[in-house]
């Protein structure tokens, strides 16, 4: 989070992380469809319309005094680009971990998981993270408490989960919302944003 107290801006990042073909990017054209802002977004692809280093764009909310500036980031899912994971969460202030909910992919999922507490260590427990269990519109899904269960969810503060379907929207809002909740709950916690009341 940056505050700028002289242009009276707060600036959040919120990162999209998951395995390959979890809904990563149909998450965030999703969300940017329901702000009507599709033409704001920005994708570096390959040839063949994947991801290759990361989707992007901003959301901004203003009040009477002070402009909230959302930077919404995807990371790419291809492990031949897995260098580039860990510079696009690069101070991140929220994530949401898109899974694919489908039985056949349930390992990718945890090694995804892994994959991200391998990069903050200790200090996930300061990062607010949202498990979107996407894909819940197709047949043979695995057990979203059997996973939380795998990865001791209970143990971490910040962490919540939720049911998407990226191809319709569905959840992809109260996903975002429910993320920024716990974003700017921590920072109010902590008094970095008091000067906004």
């Amino acid at each position: 989070m940056i505050i700028d107290h002289c242009d009276k801006t707060i600036s959040i990042k919120i990162v999209y992380f998951g395995p390959a073909y979890s809904g990563k990017t149909t998450s965030i054209k999703a969300l940017f469809s329901h702000f009507g802002k599709d033409e704001a977004l920005q994708s570096i692809e390959s040839t063949v319309k994947r991801t290759l280093f990361f989707d992007y764009g901003t959301v901004a909310f203003q009040n009477e005094e002070w402009r909230l500036k959302l930077h919404i980031y995807t990371t790419t899912g291809q492990d031949f680009y897995l260098i580039t994971r860990p510079i696009t969460l690069r101070a991140v202030d929220g994530i949401i971990l898109v899974l694919d909910s489908q039985e056949d992919v349930y390992e990718r999922n945890l090694i995804s998981w892994n994959e991200l507490m391998s990069y903050f260590g200790d200090s996930i427990d300061d990062i607010p993270i949202i498990i979107a269990f996407n894909k819940q519109d197709l047949p043979e899904k695995f057990s979203p408490r059997v996973f939380l269960k795998e990865i001791d969810f209970h143990k971490f503060k910040n962490v919540e989960s939720k049911y998407t379907i990226a191809v319709s929207g569905e959840g992809i809002l109260e996903c975002f919302e429910d993320v920024l909740r716990l974003i700017l709950r921590k920072f109010c916690k902590h008094r970095l944003v008091s000067a906004i009341n």
